[in-house]
């Protein structure tokens, strides 16, 4: 279920943490069954604010554990940084987790770490796709933990309980979205089904609408993100690459969101596709020339994740979005994923609320709802921390 289930090991008795090598990292990652992508030590490049380093937790000189983490200093106090886990680090969550966090707060304290900040990949609440219907259907239900039935993980409970009494403030805000990584994710399951069980375990909404952009022509292919445009004072993009990016931009415009630049697609591109030619894929799905849909599907193990997508205002009609989404599916079931992960949501089901529909588009692949534990801070230089958390707020975090 979480990104942390494949690391079972005993918590070191005397556990230390140290930095690794990039390759150490890789191959730690490697020897799991998943990993978010945001724990990879390609990560760290494609985040260039930042200041990024690969720390490993061990074991009698064994490697039991790995994290990335993100530094950032604080406004006119650049002595002092933020380090950051996102959906990390990657060790075993189900036992004693004060083995391997204590000593990870105590390295990034000495190294001028003014609080830590992580997220662990671990799972609390999952709802599924008939439960959330009929959550959305009844007026008196207005969010997913309203909802009267759902299975709670004991693990995500513990972790939760846990960071608590060990004074971690937690930062997920109450409608799910924030600065960090979404708390409340929507997920397929693909083990041990077949591209049928797919297709019958949607609603009929979206089986129409993947036999519609079939009928209408659509043809799915994948991109080139081999380096080719240049524009001025850049780094050459790869053609399909910026293709991509001009109807990103075209769909920020239109959902009024703000885009993301170019050289950060070139960037994540370039770095995560070197760590692994199967990282990171671009879909492009056109109608007769003209390109309708993008999306981004980043994969670490046996987890798929669709990273980002566009579409175009004109030939909506043709079902672009719903065709690139099947050919992500079908290709992460054909490398043996366990889930598809479709990212973040809002626990709303209040239909009054604009956030719905986001909820309601993505219970049409048939999947669940997920609620992690959410990221959590521990100050450790308590003043500092106050003195940051006063500038985030200010700035409407």
């Amino acid at each position: 279920m979480a990104y942390s289930e494949p690391v079972r090991t005993t918590a070191p008795t005397r556990p230390t943490v140290r930095p690794i090598s990039a390759a150490e990292h890789l191959a730690f990652v490697r020897a799991q069954r998943s990993v978010s992508f945001l724990q990879t030590p390609a990560w760290g490049r494609v985040k260039t604010e930042w200041r990024s380093e690969s720390l490993g937790w061990f074991d009698s000189g064994r490697l039991v554990g790995a994290g990335l983490v993100l530094h950032r200093p604080v406004p006119r106090l650049e002595r002092f940084t933020l380090a950051y886990l996102p959906e990390g680090p990657v060790i075993d969550w189900t036992g004693d987790i004060d083995a391997w966090l204590d000593p990870l707060a105590a390295y990034l304290k000495a190294l001028g770490a003014f609080a830590v900040r992580l997220g662990p990949p671990v799972c609390t609440d999952v709802w599924s796709a008939d439960e959330i219907k009929e959550g959305i259907a009844d007026p008196g239900t207005r969010r997913l933990t309203g909802l009267p039935t759902r299975w709670t993980d004991p693990v995500g409970a513990h972790v939760t309980n846990r960071l608590k009494d060990a004074g971690w403030l937690p930062q997920s805000p109450e409608d799910g979205f924030g600065v960090g990584h979404p708390q409340f994710k929507y997920e397929v399951p693909l083990a041990g089904r077949t591209e049928d069980d797919l297709l019958k375990g949607m609603n009929q909404l979206w089986r129409r609408n993947i036999r519609k952009a079939a009928k209408e022509g659509v043809e799915v292919t994948l991109g080139d993100a081999t380096p080719g445009y240049a524009a001025a004072g850049e780094a050459a993009v790869a053609d399909d690459v910026k293709a991509f990016h001009d109807l990103y931009v075209h769909t920020a415009e239109r959902d009024r969101f703000t885009p993301r630049p170019l050289r950060y697609f070139a960037t994540m591109f370039a770095v995560l596709g070197a760590e692994d030619p199967e990282r990171i894929k671009l879909y492009l799905a056109r109608h007769r020339g003209d390109l309708v849909a993008a999306t981004v599907m980043v994969r670490v193990g046996t987890h798929a994740v669709y990273a980002y997508g566009a579409s175009s205002t004109g030939k909506r009609e043709v079902r672009g979005s719903n065709a690139c989404q099947w050919a992500m599916i079908r290709d992460a079931l054909a490398a043996d994923c366990d889930v598809y992960d479709l990212r973040g949501i809002t626990p709303t089901l209040d239909a009054d609320d604009p956030h719905v529909g986001l909820i309601k588009f993505k219970v049409g692949t048939g999947g669940r709802a997920v609620r992690y534990v959410g990221e959590w801070d521990l100050p450790l230089r308590p003043l500092v921390y106050r003195t940051f958390d006063l500038y985030m707020k200010r700035r409407g975090r």
